[in-house]
């Protein structure tokens, strides 16, 4: 037996038939067929990104495009313990690395300066709104 070459193009007018693409001249059903029209609206579209996947979780700062500075102290008080002074970890504020290393350079510009207290926050900056709630941190943490 021997064998038979066939042209690439024939296969691809095939293809195209049997996909409903292209009239067809031997077609025993008429459903193959609908129109141009519906055909091109079979084709698949080009998206810019994938549906499926998960928007990046990015913290507050960055969202907003914040960059901390130590003239903003009521800002960096957010971060920093009412009564101990203690600056938040990233776990309870949910910022990222480099923004919460930038927090907490501002954060010991300001106490260097004069303009932030090493052990208490300020009284005029306690009523201000939550960034974060300390008790209920981002991510768990076993302390």
């Amino acid at each position: 037996m021997a064998f038979v070459s066939v042209p690439r193009s024939i296969y691809t007018r095939i293809w195209m038939v049997w996909r409903g693409l292209t009239r067809s001249t031997h077609s025993a059903s008429p459903y193959i067929y609908s129109g141009e029209t519906e055909a091109q609206d079979d084709l698949p579209i080009d998206l810019d990104h994938d549906p499926y996947e998960k928007d990046k979780p990015q913290c507050i700062l960055c969202k907003l495009n914040i960059e901390p500075d130590y003239k903003n102290v009521r800002m960096l008080s957010q971060f920093q313990s009412r009564y101990t002074g203690k600056i938040y970890g990233r776990h309870i504020t949910g910022l990222c690395k480099g923004k919460q290393e930038k927090i907490e350079k501002e954060i010991f510009k300001a106490q260097n300066a004069g303009l932030m207290g090493y052990y208490a926050k300020n009284l005029s900056y306690v009523e201000d709104p939550k960034l974060f709630d300390p008790d209920n941190p981002f991510r768990p943490h076993k302390y």
